[in-house]
């Protein structure tokens, strides 16, 4: 069993899951599966953190529901690049 949370927020949810948590590796399977409305809990993607970063605070992984991992882009990185 795994302890997660579910948020709401904006029209979208997602499942909220604490790394310490999570006795194994999440697989593009068992995401689509824990993110089916049908099948699982049923949400918009899985945020996975707080996790170690190398700049701020902490750093979290996205999951998509079909599986894949999103893209995070640091704002202030892309902020200061277009305003330099």
């Amino acid at each position: 069993m795994v302890k997660f949370y579910k948020y709401h927020a904006l029209g979208n949810d997602y499942v909220v899951i604490h790394p310490q948590d999570l006795p194994f590796a999440l697989t593009p399977v068992e995401i689509k599966v824990i993110c089916d409305r049908h099948f699982g809990i049923g949400s918009d993607g899985i945020l996975l953190g707080p996790l170690p970063a190398t700049t701020g605070e902490f750093a979290l992984r996205i999951f998509n529901p079909d599986g894949s991992e999103a893209e995070i882009h640091n704002f202030n990185d892309r902020f200061r690049h277009q305003n330099m």
